[in-house]
């Protein structure tokens, strides 16, 4: 028997059933009032833990945060993957790419904005922080793909162009002033910063 095949003990099974049970709670408080108006106690005891159980999952409530976006997000990059592959040009493919994660960010306008801040200024020791730069990467490498089918477009070129489109992406998300502004309000604004750097 390969390690692959052997079944998961109780205890691994209990953990993985408590970080369930704590990423459901802590989703579904956070849909509800906002990262900010929950209280950890809150979260533990939907969870039907103890608080000292929750911090050993996620030490902060910013981990907390990023423990369900990175879940909400990793679906929206392989919706973006699939939508990417019927795209017909460089900006359509990427904007493919780019729609889901502005649509994932936008669920909850403060708990995405927040969430881009715990990124940026978040524990990068921390494993959930860790996660999220690790989509954050795929996002990069996954836009620098649909370039790089551009003819005459060098892998580095493809590379370079993706970590802008990142930046502009996460900029326009992040913004103050766009804080209110619809899931096609943003794509628009990040569609015409595009359409002046990307090989059409």
């Amino acid at each position: 028997m390969t390690a692959d095949t052997h079944p998961i003990g109780r205890r691994e099974r209990n953990k993985l059933d408590k970080l369930a049970r704590i990423t459901a709670a802590a989703g579904e408080l956070f849909a509800d009032r906002g990262v900010d108006d929950v209280t950890t106690q809150e979260i533990a005891d939907k969870a039907d833990i103890g608080t000292g159980t929750l911090f050993l999952y996620a030490k902060t409530k910013g981990e907390l945060l990023l423990l369900v976006q990175n879940s909400m997000y990793a679906e929206a990059l392989e919706r973006g993957r699939a939508a990417a592959e019927g795209a017909g040009g460089v900006l359509e493919g990427v904007l493919a790419v780019v729609r889901p994660v502005v649509e994932c960010n936008r669920k909850q306008i403060d708990n995405g904005r927040t969430y881009l801040r715990e990124i940026v200024f978040g524990d990068p020791g921390e494993p959930h922080h860790r996660d999220a730069l690790d989509l954050t990467a795929k996002t990069e490498e996954l836009v620098a793909e649909v370039i790089a089918r551009r003819d005459g477009v060098s892998t580095d070129q493809a590379r370079a162009l993706a970590r802008i489109v990142s930046a502009v992406m996460f900029l326009t998300m992040a913004a103050s002033v766009n804080a209110q502004q619809s899931i096609d309000q943003l794509v628009a604004e990040i569609t015409e910063q595009l359409t002046a750097i990307l090989p059409l």
